[in-house]
């Protein structure tokens, strides 16, 4: 299901892909003291005239399946809820439930070792 945050990240995501390369040697051109201050002010309004959504700190991570903003595990760019869902039913490779000891069980290897000590 496409929503319309998922439609509107996609577009930015593709404008950031395509000027990436132009802003990045723009601004590197921009802060190097070689070049003449007139020169500066056209390749910092040259920067400036590029569109507001080609800048990656407009991308937010976002589920690729439902769309939500928060609680997103970046490496899988899944939220927490479906993440935790795959997870359980082992739709994803390499993941599994962790499974610790008990408060119950570190209390009877505490007992026993104090009575062999003993």
């Amino acid at each position: 299901m496409k929503t319309k945050a998922i439609i509107k990240d996609k577009k930015k995501r593709q404008l950031v892909h395509k000027y990436e390369l132009k802003k990045r040697l723009l601004k590197l051109l921009a802060t190097q003291t070689f070049i003449r201050s007139k020169d500066k002010q056209q390749l910092v309004s040259a920067l400036n005239s590029q569109p507001r959504n080609s800048s990656i700190a407009r991308v937010r991570n976002r589920c690729i399946l439902t769309g939500r903003g928060n609680g997103v595990l970046t490496f899988f760019r899944l939220s927490r809820i479906k993440f935790r869902e795959l997870a359980s039913f082992g739709l994803l490779s390499g993941i599994k439930k962790a499974v610790g000891k008990s408060f119950y069980d570190h209390t009877r290897f505490f007992i026993s070792f104090i009575n062999k000590n003993s």
